[in-house]
């Protein structure tokens, strides 16, 4: 198997020519179709299997024709002669496509390459599935029960622990507007913090812009982030237009970026 030829790929070629034996059958043996079929397929088996490989070599010594005739053979048996050679055709093929079918390998699929980014969105997209599990404990045992933003910080706070050795919790961020506040959670080697918020039924959406707004101004300032996640618990559902709060919030602010996710949708 060559290298530039997927699995996939190879099979698709050969069974289109495979499909197309059964109209070739019924035109008759000096039409172009034939040479044309032949040609595409003699290029296809070279480019899947070699140039030298037993399989071009095979495809290639089929006849189509009469080894031995003379001026009184009939057209006839020149078409029959025609149609063995293309029955011989397609069961070549049918065992070219049994043979990558069976021994060739599956090209690997080939899955994103896990980045912090990446790790943290997974977490908050699964957030409220883990909720919903600790909630569905054996014979009823107490469990963690989310209600409030503290809860969510605690439970986030361990779910980091899976991805993050280094998950340093309310440091303190430079003051801002003559006063001092802590961070959620800093993710120091990755210059991220992530601010987490649960929402009430009393919150709306320029609520939510006024208290990040402030988070901006204070982290814009600090010497280890570069980016902020903010986080927001809304099981709820008190927020409406969750998809045009993040689109509004998420942009670049003099050099922080800010990323807003509102979960669950």
């Amino acid at each position: 198997m060559t290298e530039h030829q997927p699995k996939d790929k190879s099979l698709g070629l050969l069974r289109e020519q495979l499909n197309a034996i059964g109209e070739l059958k019924r035109v008759h043996h000096d039409d172009p179709a034939f040479d044309k079929w032949w040609q595409k397929t003699r290029s296809i088996v070279s480019n899947i299997f070699g140039q030298d490989s037993h399989q071009l070599e095979q495809f290639v010594g089929i006849q189509y024709g009469l080894m031995a005739f003379t001026s009184d053979t009939p057209d006839s048996s020149w078409q029959q002669a025609y149609v063995d050679g293309l029955n011989n055709a397609e069961a070549h093929l049918e065992a070219l496509i049994a043979e990558i079918e069976n021994f060739w390998q599956d090209e690997a699929v080939k899955s994103p390459l896990a980045t912090p980014r990446s790790d943290l969105e997974r977490l908050f997209d699964r957030f409220h599935l883990v909720v919903r599990q600790l909630r569905s404990r054996h014979a009823d045992r107490e469990t963690l029960d989310v209600s409030d933003e503290y809860d969510v910080q605690d439970l986030l706070h361990a779910l980091l622990k899976l991805h993050f050795d280094d998950v340093r919790s309310e440091e303190w961020t430079p003051s801002y507007a003559g006063g001092a506040s802590r961070m959620d959670f800093l993710l120091h080697e990755h210059r991220m913090v992530i601010e987490v918020k649960c929402s009430r039924p009393s919150m709306k959406s320029k609520d939510v812009g006024a208290e990040l707004s402030i988070d901006i101004m204070r982290y814009k300032a600090h010497p280890n982030v570069s980016t902020l996640f903010c986080f927001i618990y809304d099981p709820a559902g008190h927020l409406a237009n969750p998809v045009g709060i993040e689109r509004d919030l998420n942009r670049d602010h003099d050099g922080l970026e800010v990323r807003c996710y509102i979960r669950p949708r």
